[in-house]
């Protein structure tokens, strides 16, 4: 098998040829030295399994081919580059939709003799909680701060609502006149929920563990009409979800008047108050969740990938990683095998008419040579 180390180690790499040589489909490598599968391999086990390079090269070289970190680094490299049209092709998708989710997290990154704090975003589609027909997916982008320039030009051509958190860099997307139309805050009860949950965790502070009481039975509820049809979720919330909204509301006003402006639970009860239209907006539309879970999922493989290969190389490491993660989350999404796409796509692309790229979709995909996606 061309992505096993036993199997590369009997065709003696670094000469290595795929069993279905790469110079035919697809030649990533100037030298055409790696095919469709073992660089589907490589990818995998790096944004999917969490495998440093380092550690792939290891695996390699215990099995007696010596395949060093440059040349992994190159592979990976020269296949986000080809991939990139199915990268754009899945964040059209994703700013197509009416309502997306976002989020991002921190990702260190090499710089002289230290690291510092660089972002990966995502913006995720995902329809089916309330059974809408398309498709979800998830794209991510690189940047090297947290500047709220970074998704104003991510979001450029995107107007509709977004569940998100309170990040302040968010605020000139939710301006009326923003060029191309208004962003719609959607805020997230999970996060509101967290604050009370710390204090009522760490604290034993009592009204923060009433107010997750609460919070808890609204999300009872969602759990009940989680992909259901649209009607039924917005008549299920108006019968038995606004009246809890109206209690909660009165309830954190009236708790408020006996604590201190700085203590914490005023804290957590301003953070929901302050954002209190945006809190309940999902009462009025069937297609908001209650939180921003979507998005925070995708971005766990960063967070477990950021574990083990600790950081990335430089800002172009980084832009390679929302790429590939890109692809690797949306495949997921769609109940593809990722490997098994990557292998395929990256073995039929280089041939494929650039306007028919939404067949190589995972949504769309039909494996055209099953030795490539095996």
């Amino acid at each position: 098998m061309e992505g096993d180390p036993a199997r590369a180690r009997e065709v003696r790499l670094p000469g290595l040829r795929s069993d279905y040589p790469a110079a035919g489909p697809f030649a990533p490598d100037a030298r055409g030295r790696a095919g469709p599968k073992l660089l589907a391999h490589i990818l995998f086990a790096k944004y999917g399994l969490h495998l440093p390079l380092n550690r792939q090269s290891d695996v390699y070289q215990r099995e007696g081919v010596d395949l060093d970190v440059s040349t992994l680094a190159d592979w990976v490299g020269a296949s986000a580059a080809t991939l990139m049209p199915l990268v754009d092709a899945i964040g059209s998708h994703v700013f197509a939709a009416e309502r997306i989710h976002a989020d991002d997290t921190t990702v260190p990154v090499l710089a002289k003799g230290k690291t510092r704090t660089g972002r990966l975003w995502t913006y995720v589609r995902d329809d089916r909680p309330f059974a809408g027909p398309d498709p979800p997916a998830a794209v991510f982008f690189y940047s090297p701060d947290r500047g709220g320039a970074h998704p104003e030009q991510h979001l450029a051509g995107y107007a509709g609502l977004m569940q998100a958190d309170a990040y302040a860099g968010f605020g000139r997307l939710y301006e009326v006149n923003r060029k191309g139309g208004p962003i719609i805050e959607a805020a997230c009860w999970a996060h509101g929920r967290r604050k009370f949950f710390d204090l009522a965790r760490l604290s034993k502070a009592p009204i923060a563990a009433e107010g997750v009481k609460r919070i808890d039975v609204l999300f009872a509820i969602e759990r009940e009409i989680n992909g259901l049809a649209p009607q039924e979720r917005l008549r299920v919330r108006q019968e038995r979800s606004r009246a809890l909204i109206v209690e909660l509301e009165a309830w954190l006003r009236e708790q408020r008047a006996n604590f201190s402006r700085n203590n914490d639970t005023t804290k957590a009860i301003n953070y929901c108050l302050s954002r209190w239209d945006a809190f309940t907006r999902f009462l009025e539309d069937e297609r908001l969740c209650m939180s921003n879970n979507a998005a925070e999922r995708e971005l766990r493989a960063v967070a477990v990938g950021r574990r083990n290969w600790t950081f990335a190389g430089s800002d172009e490491g980084g832009r390679r990683a929302a790429a590939i993660y890109t692809l690797i989350a949306t495949a997921k999404l769609n109940d593809i095998d990722p490997q098994a796409w990557l292998a395929d796509i990256l073995a039929r692309l280089s041939d494929h008419p650039a306007k028919r790229i939404h067949e190589l979709l995972p949504w769309n995909w039909r494996p055209q040579n099953i030795a490539y996606a095996a």
